[in-house]
Formats: C-alpha cells, structure tokens, sequence
C-alpha cells in the first residue's frame, strides 16, 4: 500500500495536464482582451469614417 502511495507521489502527469491547462486560459484570457481592445479601436475607426462620409455626401448636396 505504501508503495502505491509514493508511486503517486511521484507522478506529475496530472500537474503537467493542469499547468497546460492554465496555460491555455492565460492565453485565452489575453486573446480575447485583444479582440476586445481591437474591435472597440475599429468602431472607433468606422464610425468617424461613416461621418466624414455623410458629411461629404451633404456638401455635394445629395
């Protein structure tokens, strides 16, 4: 019984298994605030393109 106790011990595929893990949630995490960060820096971009744009279409009188 001893045996099997410390065998246990010893083996570390589950900590590997969980350290993958977090890893992957780290980096899940910072892909998903860039997304975020990105997308509201292009609505910015798109919506003073889309004012720049009515404003022009307004001084050719359309």
């Amino acid at each position: 019984m001893t045996n099997i106790f410390a065998r246990l011990m010893k083996d570390e595929s589950g900590a590997t298994a969980i350290e993958y893990g977090l890893i992957a949630a780290l980096i899940s995490v910072a892909l998903i605030a860039g997304a975020t960060t990105l997308g509201s820096s292009l609505n910015e971009v798109f919506d003073g393109l889309s004012t720049e744009m009515g404003k022009a279409k307004t001084a050719m009188g359309e």
